[in-house]
């Protein structure tokens, strides 16, 4: 009993100061953002990597979401009578829930694991602590870029998703639903605009930049050589979805608060 009471309260001080470092390796992105030089280069580097890994599974993931939504709308619509509002349906869908919940799955699943990855490689090469050696703070040239990167290339994923939604709903809903084209477009801003999209789009940033944060802290955390790395690619994988997830339940119980729409 006292062995097993042990590693509780092991456990219980590792994952209290896991949480302490990733908030402390926060607070030092935040601090060196603002500091100069501005690591261009690897920002658009990372940017580019980003984009490479995320933008086909957006694509693949975005338009079976698209059709589920909008085949089940435009069915419950059918049976009121009310096919004319398919539009709305599917921007209403499309803007508050197919995009941010694919770019939790996207910037979870593909971003961070690969940014986990890169870093976790560097850290049991000893890059890491080389570039300390030489006086180079490894979070203003590693880390900030690629928070910011991941922040950037989120939002992007985001519209991306609202437009395939639009779009993809336009073509199930009249082509295959035969719901007229000109109410689908009449439609589509009944239920959403510029606020909603805005507010998704912020949704969408905060994703890429919690993710990025909980990718860097495992991959510059990695111990243990190449089963480390694997290990911190799947601890990744949960505590960002874990995350994204509440963050999205939080982020729209303060949409509903604002504005009384379903954010």
């Amino acid at each position: 009993m006292a062995a097993s009471s042990t590693s509780v309260v092991a456990a219980t001080r590792g994952a209290f100061g896991a949480i302490g470092e990733f908030y402390a390796l926060s607070a030092d992105t935040a601090r060196a953002i603002f500091r100069r030089p501005v690591q261009v280069d690897e920002f658009g580097a990372q940017a580019l990597f980003l984009v490479r890994v995320s933008l086909i599974p957006t694509i693949l993931m975005s338009i079976p979401f698209t059709v589920l939504v909008v085949f089940t709308l435009n069915s419950l619509l059918g049976e009121i009578g009310a096919k004319d509002l398919a539009g709305a349906g599917a921007g209403f869908g499309a803007i508050t829930q197919i995009g941010p919940l694919v770019t939790v799955l996207v910037v979870a699943g593909a971003g961070a694991t690969a940014m986990t990855a890169d870093l976790g490689s560097r850290t049991i090469r000893e890059e890491i602590d080389a570039m300390e050696v030489l006086g180079i703070d490894p979070v203003a040239r590693l880390v900030v870029p690629r928070v910011l990167a991941s922040t950037v290339v989120a939002v992007l994923l985001n519209g991306t998703v609202c437009a395939i939604g639009i779009v993809g709903g336009f073509v199930f809903s009249v082509y295959v639903q035969h719901v007229g084209a000109g109410a689908y477009a009449s439609g589509v801003t009944l239920l959403v605009g510029l606020p909603e999209l805005v507010l998704s789009e912020v949704k969408a940033a905060l994703f890429g930049l919690v993710a990025a944060l909980i990718a860097c802290y495992r991959g510059l955390s990695v111990s243990g050589g190449p089963k480390g790395v694997g290990n911190a690619v799947n601890e990744t994988v949960v505590f960002a979805f874990a995350a994204l997830f509440v963050l999205n339940l939080v982020l729209t119980a303060i949409g509903v608060a604002l504005g009384g729409t379903v954010l």
